[in-house]
C-alpha cells in the first residue's frame, strides 16, 4: 500500500513551486522597497503565545491549532498566523532598541486544522509585513500603498479592497455591549457559535457565515457610528490619504476580523475569480500587541497575503501565466553528448555557461534519437551535439529546434563561460 499525504496538505510540484515563487519574490521585492527587511521565523511556537496574542475565545486558538506537548510537557504549536510571531521575535531580541521604528517582512508555511478549501489548505504560505513603532494615520496609509503594489507587481487585476476601523479601548467596550445588548434581542435566530460569542466576543456574530446569522445581523449597529473623536480622526485621515492617491476601496461595517489584537483601521482583500473564497490578504492596526507580549507599549500595523490564493487570483487575471511559467522553465539549451570523451567535454561546456547564467539541460548516454526526443519534449530552443566528428574539429552542432536546421559552431572548452555565452547567445538569438 502506497503512503500518501496527509489530508489538507499538499506537494507543490515543479510547476507549481515556480509560480509560487515568482509570486513571493514579487511580492518580497515591493516589500524591500517600502524598507521593509525579511525575518525568518520558526514554525513551531510556545502554544502561550497564540493564546495570549490571538485570543482565546477565537476560531484559531479553540478549533484550527495543531498543539501538541514537548518531551517536557511544554506546549507547543504550529504557528497559524505569523504576526504574532515576529512581534514575539520583536520582543525577545529588543529590535526596538535598533531602530524605534522597524519594518519587517516575512514568508513561509502557516498551519490550521481547517476544512480544505479552495485555495486555503492545512498547511498554507503567507507572505506578510508588520509595521511596529508609528501610530499614525500616515503610517496606515502606506501600508496600504504596499499591499497594493504588491498586487500591481504580481499581476492581480481586479483586486478590491475593504475597509473599516474596530476603535480602540476607549470607544469600542461601549459598541461591544451595544452590539451584545442587539445580539439577546436576537439570540433565537442566532446560531449556537454565535450564542457563545455574544459573551466572549460578540463582534464576532458580525463575521458568521451562516445566513441566519446574516439575516438576524442585517441591521446591527455599525462600529463606524460609534467612534470615539481620536479614533473617528484617524480613520478619516487614512481615507483622505488613500483618496489622494486614487485607491479605490468599499466600507464594510461587518469587517471585524477573527484575531483579538485589532484596533482602529483593519482591511480585506478580495481577489478575482475564487468565487466564495475570495479573501487573499487581510491584516490591520494591533497597538496594544507588543506589550500584551511583554515589549514595550509601541503601536503597529500589518498585513499577510494568502500565497496560495495570490497564485489562484494571478491565474484568474494572467491565463497565460502557466505558458509563461513552462516557458521559464524550459532550458535554453540543451547539450547532447555522443560517447564517453564528448560527454567529458560537455559537463566543461555545461558548467561554464551555468556558470554564465544560462539554463542547461545536459543528458548523455543514449542514442542521438532518444536525446532530441527528450529535447523536444522539454522544449528546448536549441540542441548543441557533440560527438567525435565534433570533438576532433572542435566544433559543436547546433540544431535550431523550430527551424528544424543545423548549424556549426566553434567550440573551444577552454573559452570563459562568458566567451562560452556570446558565442552560443549570438547562435540562440540568431
Amino acid at each position: 500500500m502506497s503512503i500518501t499525504a496527509v489530508k489538507g496538505f499538499r506537494d507543490a510540484l515543479p510547476e507549481a513551486a515556480r509560480l509560487l515563487s515568482r509570486v513571493e519574490t514579487a511580492a518580497l521585492e515591493i516589500l524591500a522597497r517600502y524598507g521593509f527587511a525579511e525575518i525568518r521565523l520558526p514554525i513551531v511556537e510556545r502554544t502561550e503565545l497564540f493564546a495570549r496574542a490571538i485570543g482565546e475565545s477565537t476560531d484559531i486558538v479553540e478549533k484550527e491549532m495543531y498543539t501538541f506537548p514537548d518531551r517536557d510537557g511544554t506546549l507547543l504549536t504550529l504557528r497559524p498566523e505569523g504576526t504574532a510571531s515576529l512581534v514575539r521575535a520583536y520582543v525577545e531580541h529588543h529590535l526596538d532598541q535598533r531602530d524605534a521604528i522597524g519594518r519587517f517582512s516575512y514568508v513561509g508555511p502557516m498551519f490550521r486544522h481547517e476544512r480544505p478549501q479552495k485555495g486555503r489548505h492545512r498547511q498554507f504560505y503567507q507572505v506578510g509585513a508588520e509595521l511596529i513603532g508609528r501610530e499614525d494615520p500616515l503610517s496606515d496609509a502606506e501600508l496600504l500603498l504596499a499591499l497594493w503594489d504588491v498586487l500591481d507587481e504580481v499581476g492581480i487585476q481586479g483586486a478590491s479592497l475593504l475597509l473599516n476601523s474596530l476603535g480602540d479601548a476607549q470607544c469600542r467596550p461601549q459598541y461591544r455591549e451595544v452590539l451584545r445588548v442587539f445580539g439577546e434581542a436576537h439570540r433565537a435566530e442566532l446560531c449556537e457559535n454565535c450564542k457563545r460569542r455574544l459573551e466572549k466576543n460578540p463582534l464576532r456574530i458580525l463575521d458568521c457565515k451562516e445566513p441566519g446569522c446574516r439575516a438576524a445581523t442585517t441591521d446591527a449597529p455599525h462600529l463606524v457610528d460609534h467612534l470615539c473623536a481620536p479614533c473617528a480622526a484617524h480613520f478619516g485621515r487614512v481615507r483622505e490619504l488613500l483618496d489622494a492617491e486614487g485607491v479605490s476601496y468599499e466600507l464594510d461595517w461587518r469587517l471585524v476580523r477573527g484575531l483579538d489584537y485589532y484596533v482602529r483601521t483593519t482591511f480585506e482583500v478580495l481577489g478575482p475569480g475564487l468565487g466564495a473564497q475570495s479573501a487573499i490578504g487581510a491584516g490591520g492596526r494591533y497597538d496594544g500587541l507588543v506589550a500584551q507580549i511583554g515589549g514595550p507599549q509601541v503601536s503597529g500595523i500589518g498585513f499577510a497575503f494568502g500565497v496560495d490564493r495570490l497564485v489562484l487570483a494571478l491565474q484568474a487575471s494572467n491565463p497565460d501565466v502557466e505558458s509563461e511559467i513552462a516557458a521559464e522553465m524550459a532550458p535554453e539549451l540543451f547539450i547532447a553528448p555522443l560517447g564517453a570523451a564528448a560527454e567529458a567535454a560537455a559537463l566543461t561546456v555545461a558548467r561554464r555557461l551555468r556558470q554564465a547564467g544560462m539554463r542547461i539541460e545536459l543528458d548523455g548516454g543514449r542514442s542521438l534519437k532518444s536525446l532530441m526526443r527528450r529535447a523536444d519534449k522539454l522544449k528546448a530552443r536549441h540542441v548543441m551535439i557533440l560527438g567525435e566528428e565534433e570533438l576532433a574539429q572542435r566544433r559543436a552542432t547546433m540544431r535550431d529546434m523550430e527551424a528544424k536546421q543545423d548549424r556549426k559552431l566553434a567550440v573551444d572548452i577552454d573559452l570563459t563561460g562568458d566567451e562560452l555565452l556570446a558565442a552560443v547567445g549570438a547562435r540562440r538569438s540568431a
